[in-house]
């Protein structure tokens, strides 16, 4: 099994581009089943999720093409084709589910094109429960039959879903998505309230217009959708990782470095910037990109995650590795998730000085992180201890990276080319 070696104490310096947002592309590609039509998508990064759900799509039946691997020069996205104009397979199997949320997403366009649909109940990160009741709450007012047993569910419709008025009852990002998509080829209005306003559900619904979808209200609360008969084929760029850029910006951050962070905008940002600035960090935008320094010290801040426009849940782990040489004491909540403080027993084996009560924890900055052997428990806790790393005295070694495969395209090699010392041992 591989693991991350890193030597720490270099300042990171130089150009990161910024891959394809994940969260962006997942369900852009659950989006193809909408259609008989071709969907082209352009800056898709090659992730281990991604593949998932390419093997996922596969097996429903849609013909997939990946371009190859471009030059660093060229940057990281490739393009992927999609075409599902026959689709003989409705069940999404829990051998491929059960590693990824995010294949739920298959649910809605299944039962809206195909009036069926029969999906395992979702795995995933072990961050603490992720109920989809919302989704499938939601899929029975529209009039969906749904039924669970040996850890399916079991949906079907007579004839078309027909559109309704949803409130969900909190924010879910894919609860959000699975509805939006399911709607575009309702009978009738889906309007949805409380509806999740992150970046990577607009360029969803930004995808679904251009495929043919009619959709007002994108980037608000409320969705309204106007069902049509058909979609067609259409070409989409994936907007560029948000949590992907906060990351190399803590990373640069804890080494006193300055890089600029190629493709993103301050916009997609912003909780971010403003959590920062407030540690002592600038980001500025540049004419390609967001470049980032530190004034001086770390000072200690607090952090409460929120859905979006807040602060993410995505950069909550990524925060605390960056908080534990601040100067002071930090509180970080978190308030959407019950289980997502598994990397700070591995922080504290690096020296950190961390206390959890209950879903806050209180981070005390220590002058200097000494390496470890430590692991990955989840995709950003994992990524939080390579940040911690950059910063340690010795060698950390990270096992378990099959983690950071889910989320993170060619990490190695963006940070070894600013100047990190960092390798992959091949396990």
């Amino acid at each position: 099994m591989d693991k991350i070696r890193i030597r720490g104490g270099k300042p990171l310096s130089g150009v990161i581009p910024i891959s394809g947002a994940k969260n962006a592309a997942l369900p852009l590609m659950a989006a193809s089943l909408l259609t008989e039509g071709r969907l082209a998508l352009s800056n898709v990064p090659y992730l281990a999720d991604v593949i998932t759900m390419a093997n996922l799509l596969v097996q429903h039946g849609v013909k997939l093409h990946m371009g190859e691997k471009p030059s660093v020069a060229e940057g990281f996205g490739r393009t992927l084709t999609l075409q599902a104009a026959e689709i003989k397979n409705f069940t999404a199997p829990y051998e491929l589910v059960r590693t990824m949320r995010a294949s739920v997403l298959v649910l809605g366009p299944l039962l809206a094109r195909f009036a069926q649909a029969k999906v395992s109940l979702p795995g995933g990160c072990a961050i603490g429960t992720r109920p989809i009741d919302l989704h499938l709450k939601a899929l029975e007012q529209m009039g969906a039959l749904i039924e669970l047993g040996g850890g399916y569910i079991n949906a079907t419709v007579h004839g078309r879903l027909r559109g309704a008025d949803i409130a969900f009852d909190k924010v879910t990002v894919t609860g959000t998505e699975n509805l939006l998509m399911a709607a575009t080829l309702a009978d009738g209005q889906t309007v949805l309230r409380n509806a999740a306003r992150e970046p990577e559900v607009s360029d969803l619904a930004h995808c679904l217009v251009a495929m043919g979808a009619q959709i007002k209200g994108i980037g608000t609360d409320t969705l309204t959708i106007e069902g049509v008969t058909a979609l067609h084929g259409a070409e989409h760029r994936v907007i560029a990782d948000r949590i992907e850029a906060g990351t190399y910006a803590a990373a640069a951050a804890i080494t006193g470095g300055e890089i600029e962070l190629k493709g993103m905008t301050m916009a997609l940002i912003s909780a971010v910037t403003e959590k920062f600035a407030e540690a002592g960090i600038d980001m500025r935008a540049t004419e390609t990109g967001v470049r980032v320094t530190r004034r001086n010290a770390l000072h200690g801040v607090d952090v409460m995650t929120q859905p979006y426009p807040g602060f993410p849940t995505d950069m909550q782990a990524q925060m605390m590795g960056l908080l534990t040489v601040a100067e002071g004491a930090s509180m970080i909540t978190e308030t959407i998730f019950e289980n997502r403080f598994m990397h700070v027993p591995e922080l504290t084996r690096m020296g950190a000085r961390i206390n959890v009560h209950g879903s806050s924890a209180m981070v005390r900055g220590v002058p200097e992180l000494t390496a470890a052997e430590v692991m990955a428990t989840d995709l950003r806790a994992s990524v939080s201890l390579v940040i911690a790393g950059l910063a340690a005295r010795g060698d950390t070694l990270i096992n378990r990276v099959y983690h950071l495969d889910r989320g993170y395209e060619r990490l190695e090699e963006k940070l070894a080319a600013c100047g990190a010392d960092i390798e992959r041992v091949r396990g």
